[in-house]
């Protein structure tokens, strides 16, 4: 008799024991438009850690790349991720995974159809959103757009979704519909870490074209990301007679304008284009460069240079309106913001960086470091995991003091 009761215990803790692996067992599924070198790179985190507990991780694409990123090299790494399902290759099979998952992450797609059963049914969705009013919050008014709002997002919110902010702008874009109150997180996109010796990158700066200063632009050169700004930079340079090299990197509508541009202002010499080059090229340029200069409007959602310049050591002069901008870099201690409208704030900075290597090389480790040990994939992947995990299980989200998951209650 004893022996049968020690069983039952047995064959009862066993079946608790199981119960809970499969609590702890997430079925995760992040949803976009498509995945790229600044999304992947979580991606594989979150795979490993969904794996490691008896889970699954699952990335489903809703459309092709357009051929220009394609072109960019963006489409490389997703060929090589066997968590990557294509949804218009299987719909049926890509529906029920986002419909059976514990919880998803939903951004960069405008298609409410993926999401509509899970919202309706209460269950977890995490938005992932650039900033709602890129070109002028003046937008909120219009009635037809906040019926929109209101039924995409505000009408959910006190219900169990949460919004992943891609950008310093967000939160304030959310909080004038209304949506999503305290849970309103910062986050981004985050491309690979790179870990360095920063001494030695910081050397190799310097042996590259000794005595030189090494500038570097790195965009599609359209009208909001603001190309001349960069040229006129180059021109302040050269005015001072700084011997410098300013290399652009991409293409786009504006590629011939800025050639003329850089003609009239005469700094045709110091300034190369490269055309565009793939992700691990441009990384290659940023760890030569001293200086990056990243100079996008609000148009610029998040803007992952940002990110991958100060992992690669560069003093760092970076649009304010930028959405990685304000989160990632504090002014004057690894890197510079100046206002996109006014090109000679971004020429002052640069000229100031010129005449002190040993500033630059400060704020190029400062910028290295914020990323080391806060913002970078794997953190990010942490953070959202725990953060996913406590609110499938009932328990208080773990609160983080800055960086990747801290609300953002600012609202810029």
């Amino acid at each position: 008799m004893e022996l049968m009761f020690q069983i039952l215990i047995e064959a009862i803790l066993q079946a608790r024991l199981a119960i809970c692996r499969e609590e702890v067992s997430m079925k995760l599924v992040f949803v976009s438009n498509y995945i790229n070198h600044h999304q992947m790179p979580v991606s594989l985190e979150l795979d490993r850690l969904c794996r490691a507990e008896g889970g699954s991780y699952a990335f489903v694409q809703t459309e092709p790349m357009e051929r220009e990123r394609v072109a960019m090299g963006w489409g490389e790494m997703s060929r090589e991720a066997d968590f990557v399902h294509n949804f218009w290759e299987d719909e049926e099979g890509c529906q029920e995974l986002i419909d059976r998952a514990d919880a998803v992450i939903f951004g960069g797609c405008e298609d409410e159809r993926y999401i509509r059963a899970r919202l309706e049914a209460g269950s977890p969705v995490w938005r992932y959103s650039e900033p709602l009013y890129k070109t002028g919050r003046y937008k909120w008014i219009s009635p037809k757009g906040l019926l929109k709002k209101y039924h995409d997002h505000t009408r959910y919110r006190r219900k169990r979704v949460y919004l992943l902010c891609a950008g310093a702008y967000v939160a304030g874009d959310f909080r004038l519909v209304g949506a999503y109150g305290g849970k309103r997180f910062r986050y981004g996109y985050f491309p690979a870490f790179r870990q360095q010796e920063m001494k030695s990158l910081m050397a190799e700066k310097d042996r590259v074209s000794p005595g030189k200063l090494r500038v570097l632009w790195a965009a599609r050169m359209i009208d909001w990301k603001h190309p001349e700004t960069a040229l006129r930079v180059a021109a302040a340079l050269r005015e001072q007679g700084i011997d410098f090299q300013l290399d652009m990197i991409g293409g786009g509508e504006m590629l011939e304008e800025m050639r003329e541009l850089a003609d009239t202002l005469g700094v045709e010499q110091q300034v190369s284009f490269p055309g565009y080059c793939n992700p691990e090229k441009t990384r290659e340029y940023m760890e030569k460069a001293h200086i990056f200069l990243a100079t996008s409007d609000r148009q610029e959602g998040w803007g992952a240079v940002v990110n991958e310049a100060m992992n690669s050591g560069c003093a760092l002069i970076a649009g304010k309106g930028m959405g990685a901008a304000p989160y990632l870099i504090t002014h004057g201690e690894n890197g510079y913001l100046f206002d996109h409208g006014k090109p000679e704030q971004a020429a002052e900075l640069a000229l100031k960086l010129a005449g002190d290597a040993g500033l630059r090389r400060c704020l190029g480790t400062a910028a290295y470091e914020t990323v080391r040990t806060l913002w970078n994939p794997e953190i990010a992947a942490q953070r959202l995991y725990a953060c996913i995990e406590a609110e499938l299980e009932g328990r208080e989200l773990p609160e983080f003091g800055s960086g990747p998951l801290s609300r953002d209650l600012i609202c810029l």
